[in-house]
């Protein structure tokens, strides 16, 4: 019998059984994938959290934790401002916006800000303490008040007490202490009940607050943009009633339902696009369903592996890995294509004979793969390590399947096509490095145009990369921000103690280091635990203070009103409020989470800042912060940006000695030839970076990352070219994978996420040079280098 009748057949009689076993168990494995992936898309565990992507503080994990409270106690929460030139049409507008949002309450729970103050519990919780309670400007004004002038407006109080409401009792509190105080705590805030509404005044305009709280957590929403269209509808119902309506709306939950949203797209788009481009050039190639359901069936069964190790290591799947894993499908098919291309020119070997006289040069190919997508998950960022399994697992099972399985399934002839001809045959026509002419005039536009291009590359390390919400909605969220006067929580003071009184003390060293910024209008005030429970000392020395002041000028009422004037109860002389009481009472609610009950060997509180919207004050803000023992500024921001900054240096390096393994492992097997295998790529990467300065696109972390990538991709593609020089099926197969790479890393460089934009952008121009650089280098079949790996 023929070699073609043996290939066509009986195509099993060239498998050894060990590879049956293989290939059987192989299917096992593929069956338990299968079962998890039913499992896993059931659950839908899908993490659509960008913090989820970032890497823990180095400087200190406190402030992580704190940054992730802060967000946790508005991770539900959707703020809606609805404002109109005056207070009836904003107020109508309100109005009809929640009755348009009544119909799916399940959705978007409104919360009545005004109703959960309860400010008879308030007052009856800080009562006893009245006397402890004492503002900056009453402190300083005590300090040098006359005790007759005090007597005098007492006494005037104590004749008005039918003008109006008090909170508390003139014997209670004769020199009217008390209801400043409740006032200047008022102050903190911008708005403020009107006709049973949350109200404020902003930017020439009355504005209503409405504040819903939705029905699943932020960062589980599909993206189905379900939150979206309810808010949309309900502001065309308060817009209808005449012009002049403006309504924000901002919260996490729309920005996580957007970024959710988009990445079901970008993976929809990335994924199948590339999928349908690599089937049509395995068509094209082909002109035969076999290998479109064999290399279909390889991606499939990488990318189920990928998923299922994720979940199974990591427990969720972020949304924006599947859309990076989406650009596997771009590389993962090489090694099928590659088979079916051998196959095509080989039509007398037998499926097992062409997988035995590929596998070493595939294997190597897939170490320098693997390697690459492994070394993203050295930098400790969750997302990358992420990234880099789910990648490096899919690709080794999409490999193990072609091993595995193609030998086996693959039966019949694959007959030559008129693209696979062509391809074959234009690799002769392709110039090589140093023996013609033309080659070495290309290298030097090469040189011209990289050189300068290198000049111009510019870095930039930012956080917000990572941000892909809409400009609209980042827009609305500043200008809820900045009409709501709200505090930022990724800038803050971490303040910490021995004890939570010593806490308390050094927020108030804070705030009277920071009392001249404040007065120049660098920042409008502080968000603190301090406010609302001082520190022992300071209710001690208020006491005595007002205590003082208070007896001498119930003495002058008590002449003048001839007879005596009783005082009303107080805590003990010496009793001060706890912070344990005040954490225990309903009425720390609001600011409970600004509190750390045990932080190492202390404990530690969080200062938030009003109206921080002037880079200038940051530098006297961390300066203030200095001069109090435990006080640390905290800005997330830009800590984050350093340690991007500080893993792309790291990055850098590592590719650097990423470059030398590989061609440490090349020269181990082809020798001083190995350097033709590994300068197309060096001279891609250049490339690729060159091209960013021209374009003026800023280099960093994911760039880098990027050509990390580009080297494990790249140097298959000379690994080819050395193991079958001269072969122009090698060069075929190069073409069309580089080709669906290409098309897999293009779409993307689509990405509305700037970071996975940079990483596409960089891959495309850099697979794109090194597909093209390639051949420049081969060797001639026959030659030194060609052969010298056989005789190895």
């Amino acid at each position: 019998m023929s070699n073609a009748g043996m290939a066509t057949g009986k195509p099993l009689r060239g498998l050894s059984t060990l590879e049956r076993v293989l290939a059987v168990a192989w299917l096992l494995l593929v069956i338990a994938l299968a079962a998890h992936q039913l499992q896993f898309w059931r659950a839908s565990r899908l993490d659509t959290d960008v913090m989820a992507l970032l890497p823990t503080s180095q400087r200190t994990a406190t402030a992580d934790r704190v940054l992730r409270r802060l967000a946790d106690g508005v991770s539900r929460e959707i703020v809606v401002l609805v404002g109109a030139p005056d207070w009836p049409a904003a107020r109508a507008a309100a109005q009809r916006f929640s009755a348009a949002t009544q119909p799916r309450a399940s959705l978007l729970q409104p919360v009545d800000r005004i109703a959960s103050f309860d400010l008879d519990a308030a007052l009856a919780f800080y009562r006893p303490y009245r006397d402890r309670l004492l503002t900056d400007s009453q402190r300083a004004m005590l300090g040098h008040a006359d005790a007759d002038t005090l007597a005098q407006q007492a006494l005037t109080r104590l004749y008005q007490l039918s003008t109006g409401p008090r909170l508390t009792g003139w014997a209670a509190d004769p020199l009217g202490l008390w209801q400043d105080w409740w006032l200047s705590r008022a102050a903190m805030t911008r708005v403020h009940e009107r006709d049973g509404l949350a109200a404020l005044s902003a930017e020439g305009k009355e504005w209503v607050l409405l504040t819903y709280r939705i029905g699943k957590p932020a960062f589980s929403v599909s993206g189905d943009t379900d939150y979206a269209d309810l808010l949309g509808l309900a502001t065309r119902a308060a817009q209808q009633g005449g012009a002049g309506v403006q309504v924000v709306a901002a919260g996490i939950p729309l920005h996580a339902e957007a970024a959710a949203a988009q990445a079901s797209l970008e993976m929809n788009v990335i994924g199948w696009g590339s999928l349908a481009a690599v089937l049509l050039l395995v068509w094209l190639a082909f002109r035969s369903l076999r290998p479109i359901v064999l290399v279909g069936l390889s991606l499939l069964v990488g990318t189920a592996a990928a998923v299922s190790v994720t979940a199974l290591v990591f427990d969720r799947v972020h949304l924006i890995t599947l859309v990076f894993g989406a650009s596997l499908v771009g590389v993962a098919e090489d090694y099928g294509i590659h088979y079916f291309v051998s196959r095509q020119a080989s039509a007398g070997a037998t499926p097992p004979q062409v997988m035995r006289r590929l596998l070493p040069g595939m294997a190597l190919a897939l170490s320098t793969s693997a390697v690459a997508y492994l070394a993203l998950g050295i930098a400790p960022f969750p997302g990358l390590r992420q990234m880099a399994l789910f990648s490096a697992v899919g690709l080794v099972a999409a490999f193990l399947t072609v091993v595995f399985w193609f030998p086996l399934l693959d039966r019949g002839q694959l007959r030559q096509t008129r693209l696979s001809a062509w391809l074959t045959a234009s690799l002769a026509r392709w110039p090589r490095v140093g023996t013609e002419r033309r080659s070495l005039l290309l290298l030097g536009l090469l040189a011209l145009f990289v050189v300068p291009g290198l000049w111009q590359v510019r870095v930039a390390d930012d956080v917000r990369q990572l941000q892909s919400s809409p400009p609209a909605l980042i827009e609305a969220q500043r200008t809820a921000g900045r009409l709501l006067g709200t505090p930022s929580p990724a800038q803050f003071l971490l303040v910490r103690g021995a004890t939570p009184d010593q806490v308390l003390a050094r927020e108030e060293q804070v705030k009277q280091a920071l009392a001249g910024v404040v007065a120049r209008g660098g920042l409008d005030g502080f968000v603190a635990i301090s406010d609302w429970v001082p520190s022992a000392a300071r209710q001690r020395a208020d006491a005595a203070l007002a205590g003082g002041l208070e007896s001498a000028v119930r003495e002058r009422v008590a002449r003048a009103v001839g007879g005596a004037v009783g005082a009303a109860g107080a805590a003990p002389a010496g009793q001060v409020l706890t912070l344990q009481a005040w954490l225990a009472a309903p009425v720390s609610d609001t600011l409970r989470h600004l509190w750390l009950d045990r932080e190492g060997d202390g404990y530690a509180s969080v200062m938030l800042l009003r109206g921080l919207d002037k880079p200038a004050t940051l530098a006297l803000i961390e300066a203030a912060a200095a001069t109090v023992p435990g006080v640390e500024w905290v800005d997330r921001v830009a800590d984050l940006s350093s340690l991007l900054k500080h893993y792309r240096v790291l990055m850098t390096w590592l590719l650097a000695a990423g470059a030398a393994a590989v061609a440490l492992l090349l020269a181990w097997r082809y020798g001083r030839g190995a350097w033709r295998a590994l300068v197309p790529t060096l001279l891609a990467a250049l490339f690729s970076v060159a091209l960013l300065g021209w374009l003026q696109v800023p280099l960093q972390l994911f760039s880098v990352l990027a050509l990390a990538l580009l080297l494990g991709v790249g140097v298959d593609y000379g690994i080819f070219l050395l193991e079958h020089p001269g072969d122009g099926e090698s060069w075929t197969a190069i073409v069309l994978g580089a080709a669906s790479t290409l098309l897999a890393f293009g779409l993307l460089a689509l990405s509305s996420t700037p970071a996975l934009h940079a990483f596409g952008m960089t891959m495309l121009s850099g697979v794109g040079a090194v597909w093209l650089l390639s051949p420049w280098f081969r060797p001639r079949a026959g030659g030194p280098d060609a052969a010298r790996h056989r005789d190895r």
